[in-house]
């Protein structure tokens, strides 16, 4: 079942070691564009992020936030002074070039990585249960799209019966259409005073019906509605695929509002053009 591509999930757990909670979020995008936000002591988990998220995920622009609070908190702060001494130096250097410029508080000073001295400990149960976390997240995440994906899915596939509906009625007409053009040729021939050549009159009306044939433009969109019904039901990404056909959709029904010789026929192009509309908005946001 397609996906869509728009979730939203969290998840958190707590050990000795302290609270971890990751955040997953997604929105429309043309590929794969994986965004890990992680805290500094867990940056080395980037790497084993982007690959837990590809293997679940084909598309989307994807925000794995991961927040840390570490039991350790109220332990014994050190600070590296040979390095705060550097950043310091190099401070005032700047203040001296920037001539007079604010000093840079010291809340800011600690935020700066290597400031603050590791206290050795093992971060390795962290990093295990982070990624245990993540995976965890990224299973009711994908759940979220699956069931986001279902309800695109039966507008979609409603939308693309009434255009294949559309095309069965114009089907439909299509003699009846015809004859009346045979007719009003026949009645602007009577009114000349002088008769017409019958044989020329058949060539007009073969022309006439030649240009104007639509039967060929259905038949494409008919199987256009075919191969769209086959891909919603494949358990792969199919957002591409989609937004190809619904292209190919467009451009018959441009072609057919361009053929037309009857009010039934222009009307029926602009609806499909408005179904086609529709179902494109909604496969925008497939996967």
């Amino acid at each position: 079942m397609p996906r869509s591509m728009t979730a939203f999930e969290r998840r958190e757990t707590q050990g000795d070691w302290g609270r971890l909670a990751w955040e997953v979020r997604s929105v429309n995008h043309r590929y794969l564009d994986i965004h890990p936000r992680l805290p500094e002591e867990l940056r080395q988990l980037e790497p084993a992020v982007r690959e837990e998220v590809g293997k679940r995920l084909g598309r989307g622009k994807v925000e794995c936030a991961l927040r840390f609070e570490s039991a350790l908190a109220s332990a014994r702060v050190e600070l590296n002074w040979d390095y705060v001494d550097q950043l310091l130096t190099a401070t005032r250097e700047i203040n001296v070039r920037l001539r007079g410029a604010a000093p840079i508080p010291a809340t800011d000073l600690l935020r700066m990585p290597g400031v603050l001295k590791d206290q050795g400990r093992d971060l390795e149960p962290v990093r295990e249960a982070a990624l245990a976390l993540l995976s965890e997240t990224l299973d009711g995440f994908v759940a979220t799209r699956e069931r986001e994906g279902e309800r695109l899915v039966v507008i979609i596939r409603q939308r693309a019966e009434q255009l294949a509906a559309l095309a069965g009625e114009i089907r439909g007409k299509l003699p009846e259409i015809n004859q009346r053009l045979r007719t009003k040729l026949e009645n602007r021939l009577a009114e000349l005073e002088q008769p017409a050549d019958p044989g020329r009159l058949e060539q007009e009306l073969i022309y006439i019906a030649q240009r104007m044939d639509v039967a060929e433009e259905l038949d494409r969109l008919e199987a256009h509605v075919q191969e769209i019904q086959g891909v919603l039901q494949r358990q792969e990404p199919v957002g591409r695929r989609l937004d190809f056909l619904m292209q190919e959709l467009n451009r018959e029904a441009n072609t057919l509002g361009s053929k037309s010789a009857a009010l039934e026929t222009t009307n029926a192009s602009v609806d499909m053009k408005v179904l086609i509309e529709q179902m494109r908005e909604q496969i925008q946001n497939l996967e």
